[in-house]
């Protein structure tokens, strides 16, 4: 009875005789598996009463998967010779007819790939679309696993069996998605699989019944909005170029492709403009690369090398064209370009040979070609798609502004470093007050250089000025303000007016400044320390804008702070500015820093104070190496701000190296002065500079008592110059002037500024002092 109808016979014991196509289709069992066994063991439940009388009713059966079907039978019987009942032809009743067959052909002609496996994990049924998927004919996956017939298929413990015995054990449907990889027997794809239990009448599961449908493409693009996540946080974390390039190649390497190069052109890591691309072969230098492939040589090029592209290759073809080029075997010029690459780099054979597709993206960001980055897949895998090369572009476009950012910091920090560079005192000027050593270390962190500075500054009578100061804010507007807040100290230095003077000064200069242009001192701040150091008293005058005090290391190594009172900081106006003074032994060190060097998240400044008074007082061999061993011990790991540190070892004049008179306000008196004076030149064994010290003397004692006032002192200084200095108690200040030609006088400050190597004065707390310098022969 072999027709489309599901039909079967029965002899008059139940034993069936016969069974049709539509009766294979609708319970899956073949002729030969049912024929010759009781009708009763297809059923899975018992037939409702009355149905055999009537031979008529619904009938739960037992497919071959393991499932239940219900389906409505009708009976007719057979009659023998004798006219009695010798069997029974039972069909479907046609009403129903149709939509019994569709439960078998829903499934056999589904576009889903469908599989029925046992509790044993054996393959009881496949579909037509699971058949052509795999290749293979059911009869070939009947019974066995499906990690038998499909290698390389998510099939161990971790994936396909696993649910499978899930789905047994817990009678629990599960979904879940895997991939396959490109050297299986499916493909590169990603798959969707769901499986639920099939139960028998007593509810106990049988078999189970898995659905799978291809998700590439839903999958590839959650790949892709992952990728492009990733890149958003990932990429740019750091304003360097080469950690960016890393970044991207990090994010390409193994997910979007085999192997990844960045290459940019030489200007971009420098200083220079932007040039224009090449015409020919292209010069470009490695950044950075990464391979997923394993067994293969290292890449040709390594980082921090050039090597030359010619005309037909990818990264030049994009870099002159201005947009992603996507080659790979076939296009003649990758043929060609391969073909140079190996007769150049032959031990790279094996990796090109493999390559199935070449992707090269160039690196534009404002419009500026900047370089190229480079991909390449490999066999099994397939190659690039459009999809790809809009991924490719927008993780280029990224990476390419995230290069560009760092470009322009390094530029611009490597502007500010010069700027300040010329700035800072490249040598210090020689005076003997001090010993000192200095450094300064910019910052290295994406805020860009700092405004910090320091300064030595001669002062007349053997003095010296050590200056130190901070502006807040980096990059080149500090540094410029920075500038001219030095030069502006330098000048009010040279008047020399007392610290606290001085910084009185220069906060009216910041404020005049603010208030014609906007400076960026009265925007961001500044802070200044200025000190001023007398060899011949031991005296340390200071005063601070803000800035931190200075710690003094003494000869028997304690150390303390100076209780300097901490100003305003510069541009605040109309606040006074404190001066403080200390006497100090000779060989102590005096330290003057910025805040930079105490700026530590992890340490609160007092601790940082402490360490860095216990730095100073480690033995060392000189100033410069206590240098360094303060910054080694004190400077945070990754300093974020500027730091400069100046130390200065004090010296002393002795009493033979100073001599000094008091004069009275009587003209007759210069006579007697003239005469001690050479009699203290030839016991100096300076008789050469008699000539010269004699008029100097002369000229400033006759003009302190004929136009200053009482008291007046001569003071002479053997220093590595000679110094003579004449006080008096009048604040007036003498100034040159041109003489006429009939004039008696007016000529004596003229012949002194002629014969010395400078001359100037400076107000004090009693009147003003004039001082005269003459050079002298090296010792």
């Amino acid at each position: 009875m072999e027709h489309v109808s599901a039909t079967a016979t029965l002899d008059a014991r139940g034993t069936l005789t016969g069974w049709s196509e539509g009766a294979r289709r609708l319970t899956g069992y073949p002729a030969e598996e049912v024929v010759g066994r009781p009708a009763r063991d297809l059923l899975a439940r018992e037939l409702p009463p009355g149905a055999l009388s009537e031979l008529s009713g619904k009938a739960v059966l037992r497919h071959r998967d393991g499932s239940a079907v219900t389906v409505p039978l009708r009976g007719c019987p057979l009659l023998g010779a004798d006219g009695t009942p010798g069997g029974y032809a039972v069909t479907v009743e046609s009403p129903d007819e149709r939509p019994l067959l569709l439960t078998g052909e829903t499934f056999q002609q589904s576009s889903l790939s469908m599989f029925v496996h046992d509790t044993r994990e054996r393959c009881l049924r496949a579909n037509d679309t699971a058949q052509r998927m795999l290749g293979l004919p059911e009869e070939e996956l009947i019974g066995r696993r499906l990690p038998e017939v499909v290698e390389g298929v998510d099939a161990d413990d971790s994936g396909f069996l696993r649910h499978l015995r899930q789905v047994v054990d817990t009678g629990r449907s599960v979904r879940y998605e895997t991939l396959t990889p490109a050297a299986s027997r499916l493909g590169e794809h990603a798959w969707t699989i769901e499986m639920w239990p099939l139960r028998d009448t007593s509810g106990e599961v049988t078999a189970v019944a898995v659905a799978g449908f291809e998700s590439t493409e839903q999958h590839r693009t959650r790949q892709r909005l992952a990728l492009l996540n990733e890149a958003a946080t990932g990429i740019g974390t750091s304003l360097d170029v080469v950690r960016t390039a890393e970044e991207l190649i990090g994010i390409l390497v193994p997910r979007f492709t085999d192997f990844a190069t960045v290459d940019l052109l030489d200007w971009v890591l420098g200083a220079e403009e932007p040039l224009a691309v090449p015409a020919e072969d292209i010069v470009l230098r490695r950044v950075a690369h990464r391979s997923a492939a394993t067994g293969l040589p290292k890449p040709s090029v390594r980082p921090g090398d050039t090597d030359v592209y010619p005309p037909c290759s990818a990264p030049a073809r994009a870099l002159r064209e201005g947009r992603p080029v996507l080659t790979g075997p076939g296009d003649p010029d990758f043929d060609r370009w391969m073909r140079t690459r190996n007769e150049l780099f032959p031990a790279g054979r094996a990796f090109r040979d493999r390559v199935s597709s070449t992707l090269a993206v160039p690196l534009r960001a404002r419009g500026t070609t900047m370089g190229v980055a480079t991909a390449m897949r490999v066999s099994p895998r397939g190659p690039f798609g459009p999809e790809d090369i809009a991924l490719a572009e927008e993780l280029a476009s990224r990476a390419a502004v995230c290069v560009d950012n760092a470009r322009r910091f390094a530029r611009e920090r490597s502007t500010a470093l010069a700027l300040q560079h010329s700035l800072l005192p490249r040598g210090l000027p020689g005076q003997s007050a001090v010993e000192v050593a200095h450094r300064y270390l910019p910052s290295g962190s994406a805020a860009g250089i700092g405004g910090d500075w320091f300064d030595v500054i001669p002062l007349s009578g053997s003095r010296v000025a050590l200056v130190v100061g901070d502006v807040v804010g980096h990059g080149i507007p500090s540094s410029a303000t920075m500038g001219r807040l030095c030069t502006a100290v330098r000048t009010l230095a040279d008047v020399d007016l007392p610290p606290d003077e001085l910084l009185t000064h220069l906060d009216d200069l910041v404020a005049h400044l603010a208030a014609d242009g906007g400076d960026e001192v009265a925007e961001l701040g500044a802070t200044c320390l200025y000190a001023v150091y007398d060899p011949v008293t031991g005296r340390l005058g200071l005063a601070s804008a803000g800035h931190p005090p200075p710690v003094l290391v003494l000869p028997d190594g304690t150390t303390r702070l100076v209780p300097v009172s901490p100003g305003p900081p510069l541009g605040v106006g109309g606040l006074p500015f404190e001066a403080t003074e200390a006497v100090l032994p000779e060989g102590t060190v005096v330290a003057l820093y910025t805040d930079g060097l105490l700026e530590d998240p992890d340490h609160d400044v007092d601790r940082a104070t402490t360490e860095l008074c216990q730095a100073l007082t480690a033995p060392t061999g000189s100033l410069d190496a206590l240098c360094d061993g303060v910054l080694k011990s004190v400077l945070p790991a990754d300093p974020r701000d500027d730091v400069a540190l100046l130390l200065a070892r004090t010296r002393t004049l002795g009493t033979g190296q100073v001599a000094t008179w008091n004069v009275s306000p009587d003209p007759a008196q210069v006579a007697d002065v003239r005469r001690s004076v050479m009699e203290r030149l030839t016991a100096w064994d300076l008789d050469e500079a008699a000539f010269v010290t004699e008029l100097v003397v002369s000229e400033l004692v006759t003009n302190a008592i004929r136009y200053g006032e009482p008291p007046v002192q001569l003071r002479l200084i053997r220093d590595h110059t000679l110094i003579c200095e004449v006080s008096d108690g009048s604040s007036t200040s003498p100034h040159l002037r041109r003489a006429h030609a009939y004039d008696e006088g007016g000529r004596g400050l003229l012949l002194v500024a002629q014969l010395t190597q400078r001359w100037g004065s400076r107000q004090t707390g009693d009147g003003k002092t004039i001082w005269a310098e003459q050079t002298l022969p090296p010792l």
